[in-house]
């Protein structure tokens, strides 16, 4: 995926903020928890690096929250707006970000790379040919492209040992 920079905001125009990269994928998740917290039939969350989300106005409020699997999350809001700007997961911890790709200006420039938890995705929700759909989670190795499986790598090489 070829992508100079991306930018998005909050509702309010509070926050700002630049994706300085591509991400390193792009999951259209469709469990019943991610329908409760967006009030909708899915999210769109764009994997990236922390480091490559530059903010550019204001400063998000982190906000935890409980989650399915019992580890909770951190969700970046605005202050003012409270739009959720991107999660931080225990997986990935603070290194890797979910931004919402519904807060970039130009949200259709990051469709989904994959439709994950579909067993409990809406039947209403039409899912589209040659977009890769798995009933629960997948492994990421033999989804991700390699590019993206190698920031992985360095991303853990990178972490502290416990």
């Amino acid at each position: 995926m070829t992508i100079e920079t991306l930018e998005g905001s909050c509702t309010c125009g509070a926050i700002r903020y630049r994706l300085a990269s591509a991400p390193l994928f792009v999951h259209c998740c469709h469990c019943s928890w991610c329908q409760r917290e967006t009030g909708s039939a899915f999210a769109l969350n764009a994997m990236i690096e922390t480091d490559r989300v530059e903010l550019l106005q204001g400063e998000p409020v982190m906000v935890d929250t409980p989650s399915a699997s019992g580890k909770g999350q951190r969700i970046a809001r605005c202050a003012n707006c409270h739009v959720a700007l991107w999660s931080h997961y225990p997986g990935g911890g603070k290194a890797v970000a979910f931004v919402r790709v519904g807060t970039l200006a130009e949200p259709w420039r990051l469709p989904p790379d994959i439709h994950i938890y579909t067993s409990t995705r809406q039947p209403w929700v039409v899912l589209p040919p040659g977009v890769p759909a798995v009933a629960e989670f997948y492994e990421i190795e033999q989804a991700w492209p390699a590019a993206s499986l190698e920031r992985r790598a360095a991303l853990r090489a990178a972490r502290p040992s416990p």
